[in-house]
């Protein structure tokens, strides 16, 4: 068997909002009798799109060296085997791996994770059980220390990961604040998640407005601050947060698009890290990658048994994975943005 795969090449470093004009669309020829001892070939459904991917377009160094351009754009990926050369792995199996924006890839057996389609919807695996999910849970676990009764703000509250992050801290037994920029997704995080009070940073451009309206969501202080976005928000929270509070830095999106390189130099807050004997934490999802059967124990039957709610937000084509990407940093998303292939 002979496919043809699209692939999205990336292929210009961008310097400010990432959008078609980085990539290329590239066609090859993929041989399936080519599969290796333990190899299968996977056709791909869904596609991740996901706001790391900006920071891996840096031309620093961040977690790892940036992003090689003239090869396919990473990405985590579900779909469904094609092709076996697998005594684990057979034709139909649905799976999840890191292949990147391709139709078609060939994967060793070891590089993939089984899904259970009987669970949750495969689609499921790049959003609320897969890697937003991971470091979602064990942030809060781990680094977060989660405790009941406590206080929990959450930027990017409507997003992939903080949509998790309000949903764990509540079945935890803490008070919630959920920070977005609609009244579509403060209505969501409230009517349907369930958080106790929202805030909508667009109504809260300065440092003394945001500090003002934390202080009214979060009458006793602030114990656990997950951070998704930086920016005024995160300024504001240091005047707000208790002593021996936990501070998640898991994303910094406000400022991916023209800070990443040159970042904008924010208040002095340190001496207040003093004060109040803060934790500030950074979070990746791939520090808990081995752990993430221990997740699926304790949130898939929360998925399955509906404790905890999720929002897609499905694009369809995989011409469209570029624009979905680029959608992220307008706020196009409730939940996991997906591309549909």
């Amino acid at each position: 068997m002979i496919v043809s795969n699209k692939q999205w090449i990336y292929t210009q470093r961008p310097s400010g909002q990432v959008n078609e004009e980085h990539y290329t669309l590239h066609i090859e020829k993929i041989d399936a009798s080519l599969l290796q001892k333990e190899d299968v070939l996977v056709k791909a459904k869904y596609i991740s799109v996901d706001p790391y991917m900006r920071i891996q377009q840096s031309a620093l160094n961040t977690w790892e060296e940036p992003h090689p351009i003239g090869v396919v754009q990473g990405s985590g990926m579900t779909g469904e085997v094609i092709g076996s050369n697998s005594d684990i792995l057979k034709v139909g199996d649905w799976v999840n791996c890191y292949t990147g924006w391709q139709q078609y890839a060939i994967v060793n057996e070891k590089e993939v994770r089984l899904l259970d389609p009987e669970m949750a919807p495969v689609s499921t695996s790049l959003g609320i059980l897969g890697m937003p999910a991971r470091v979602a849970y064990f942030g809060l676990k781990d680094a977060g220390k989660l405790k009941a009764g406590e206080t929990v703000v959450v930027s990017g509250a409507a997003g992939a990961v903080g949509s998790v992050v309000v949903q764990i801290a509540k079945l935890k037994g803490c008070r919630v604040v959920g920070i977005a920029g609609t009244q579509e997704k403060m209505d969501f995080l409230k009517n349907t998640l369930g958080v106790d009070a929202t805030i909508n940073y667009k109504e809260n451009r300065t440092q003394t407005l945001m500090t003002q309206a934390l202080q009214n969501a979060c009458p006793d202080g602030i114990d656990v601050y997950y951070d998704n976005v930086g920016g005024i928000i995160t300024d504001a929270v240091f005047d707000v947060v208790n002593v021996g509070a936990r501070v998640l830095i898991c994303g910094q999106i406000s400022q991916y698009n023209h800070g990443l390189d040159t970042p904008d130099m924010g208040p002095r807050f340190l001496h207040k890290v003093l004060y109040k004997r803060i934790t500030i934490q950074g979070i990746l999802s791939r520090d808990y990658n081995d752990r993430m059967l221990e997740m699926i124990e304790e949130m898939g039957p929360w998925v399955r048994d509906d404790k905890l709610i999720y929002k897609e937000t499905i694009i369809e084509g995989f011409e469209n994975l570029p624009k979905a990407l680029s959608g992220l940093f307008e706020g196009k998303n409730i939940g996991k943005m997906i591309v549909k292939v």
